[in-house]
């Protein structure tokens, strides 16, 4: 049997690299609605590991947001800006599951990312939690 010529090797070794790079995918995406004449809602939800949960919500530059995520496993969240994939202006890995008075830079839709890392997100497991959300 002779080997692979080149360009079906780099098309193997590729393949290869891009399933073990598969970014992870939306479990769900769903809009928070405060009720009429709040400045707050929350949701309850369960996020699976290898997955993740999308909430988004409309404000205006100059707002402030703040975000709680109450849970017992290793889930976290980001806040993105509008039309943002992946760049986030908090990141409640780093920062901690409580952001307070995030200043928004632009006006539209934001997005708050709900997360899972280290053994939950690898062993795949399905974490609950409660998303509070506040827009001043």
């Amino acid at each position: 049997m002779r080997p692979p010529s080149p360009d079906r090797r780099s098309l193997l070794i590729g393949g290869v690299v891009f399933a073990l790079a598969r970014p992870a995918l939306a479990q769900s995406r769903e809009r928070i609605r405060f009720d009429s004449g709040n400045d707050n809602g929350s949701v309850q939800g369960a996020v699976k590991g290898g997955t993740y949960r999308d909430y988004q919500l409309g404000a205006k530059a100059g707002q402030k947001m703040s975000v709680s995520l109450i849970t017992d496993g290793s889930a976290y969240f980001n806040i993105m800006p509008p039309g943002a994939t992946y760049e986030a202006i908090y990141n409640s890995s780093i920062n901690g599951n409580d952001a307070i008075s995030v200043q928004l830079p632009k006006s539209g839709d934001y997005t708050i990312r709900v997360y899972l890392m280290g053994a939950d997100d690898s062993e795949q497991k399905t974490i609950p939690f409660t998303l509070s959300v506040t827009i001043m």
